[in-house]
């Protein structure tokens, strides 16, 4: 496998990317839109992990630090304000892999919004959106969802260890009643850039795939906001949010590379 660094410019700023191909390279590939203030190697370095195993398996990944982030100049213009920058990563992937003819994005959080925002104007032949973003500001709502909190003392009520402590007196009762009453909420939540989102998936051309890791609070209030029978979506039984523990990385592994394939064949 081979790792290249390199430079581009994006409105008068250079900007900095990392392609990784491998010795036989297929005409499909993968770009990798990070979100926030992440860097393109992804919350411990997943992303890069998961790009050179990709180009081992013969997929370009081209990732990238959009302005203001990481190695690239100029300010960080926030996922609302990224077109240009995820114009310039797709104009420098193609120009430094000319041999891939499907382009594929993915991202995660805020990146899958952008995405979300942003691909129907890019010449981006697919999309895996991953646990997306659903408020304006960088900060979500300082209470979880009333579904996840329902999740949240179902579970504990199963575990005897957390009765044992509710019998001993272990348990705040004055914070157990206020939980009891945010998990009978049904409040909903507030729909922020949600409409925006889906008219731009909706003015999307190709396929997308929205990958949800039931136990994250992110996708959890995604879910709020979004069609629960759109059937883009697919689960798994992780709280992982950057799908870190083994059977949400190679559950992800999967996912990117059925779309990555251009028919594709059953999953697990």
């Amino acid at each position: 496998m081979n790792r290249r660094h390199l430079t581009f410019a994006c409105q008068g700023e250079d900007l900095v990317g990392t392609l990784d191909i491998g010795m036989a390279s297929g005409t499909s590939g993968l770009l990798i839109v990070s979100g926030g203030h992440e860097l393109r190697a992804g919350a411990w370095a997943g992303q890069a992990q998961l790009a050179a195993r990709l180009a081992d398996a013969g997929v370009p990944v081209f990732r990238f630090d959009r302005r203001g982030v990481g190695d690239s100049g100029g300010e960080n213009p926030t996922f609302r304000h990224c077109q240009p920058d995820l114009a310039a990563a797709v104009s420098a992937f193609r120009s430094c892999a000319p041999h891939v003819t499907r382009l594929v994005a993915f991202g995660n959080c805020d990146a899958a919004t952008a995405l979300m925002l942003f691909a129907h104007g890019l010449p981006i032949d697919a999309l895996v959106l991953a646990n997306p973003w659903t408020f304006e500001g960088e900060e979500a709502p300082p209470t979880m969802p009333a579904s996840a909190i329902r999740d949240r003392y179902i579970a504990k009520l199963k575990n005897p260890r957390e009765l044992w402590r509710l019998l001993t007196g272990g348990v705040n009762l004055a914070k157990l009643a206020r939980g009891l009453r945010n998990a009978a909420s049904t409040a909903p939540v507030p729909a922020g850039l949600v409409p925006d989102m889906q008219a731009g998936l909706a003015a999307f051309s190709g396929p997308a795939e929205i990958l949800l890791a039931s136990g994250d609070r992110t996708a959890q209030l995604f879910t709020q906001s979004w069609k629960s029978d759109d059937p883009r979506i697919t689960r798994i039984a992780s709280a992982s949010h950057s799908f870190s523990d083994d059977a949400a990385r190679e559950w992800l592994f999967a996912r990117l590379m059925a779309m990555l394939t251009p028919e594709p064949s059953a999953l697990p």
